[in-house]
């Protein structure tokens, strides 16, 4: 479903050339869960954004559900990535001013389904993430791991291909993270495709593969 080829990202200044990525070749099939590992600046951030269509490559081919879609522009971009990728945050990135309901509801007002469609989709996500009983709550009115909940149904509502996790449970505690950790697990065994960049080895251990970067490189993979 994803595949990259000698993918390269260069960031550069008038005084300064970082290379981000250097000759990422990767690929990433259905139905897997797959963590990404490395030490701080070593890429995974700028990977994730590539992989979730935020960002484009400098070099190298980037295949998404079968297009190369390295050389796309925002637009195209933003088509694909609206229906087909839901994003998990560290910092769960809710509207402060929408409560729960409103805050998952979003994406699939972007896709301009029906307000009924919207209202059965939107229960259906927050049963699934045990949090329907705030649904007329706001964010400052959550806890950390209720948050985060709200993030992943937001993630999963439109039923995405894919979903990409970027630590989501850093500002979390061990309790609340493992809770978030054993529903991103559900979702997988249900078929979601699951990306996600983390520190914590705890948290790596709920996938199937762990790709280690360093300085830009692919180190190693360890499939369990």
């Amino acid at each position: 479903m994803i595949k990259t080829v000698n993918l390269t990202k260069v960031f550069r200044t008038d005084e300064v050339e970082t290379t981000a990525l250097n000759n990422i070749s990767i690929e990433i099939k259905k139905g897997e869960f797959v963590a990404v590992m490395g030490p701080s600046g070593c890429g995974k951030s700028t990977l994730l954004n590539i992989l979730g269509l935020l960002d484009t490559p400098t070099k190298g081919d980037f295949y998404f559900l079968d297009e190369n879609v390295a050389g796309y522009s925002e637009r195209q971009r933003a088509r694909l990535r609206k229906h087909n990728i839901g994003f998990v945050f560290q910092n769960f990135n809710l509207i402060d001013q929408l409560n729960v309901f409103e805050n998952v509801e979003l994406p699939l007002i972007y896709l301009r389904m029906s307000a009924k469609e919207r209202k059965e989709k939107v229960h259906e996500a927050l049963e699934i993430m045990q949090i329907a009983h705030r649904v007329k709550h706001y964010p400052n009115q959550l806890s950390g791991g209720q948050q985060q909940r709200v993030a992943v149904a937001r993630a999963v509502v439109s039923k995405p291909h894919f979903i990409l996790a970027d630590e989501p449970t850093g500002n979390l505690d061990s309790k609340h993270g493992d809770e978030v950790m054993r529903l991103l697990s559900g979702l997988n065994e249900k078929g979601t495709t699951i990306i996600m960049v983390t520190h914590s080895q705890r948290d790596a251990e709920y996938s199937h593969r762990i790709i280690h970067l360093f300085d830009g490189q692919v180190l190693s993979e360890n499939v369990k």
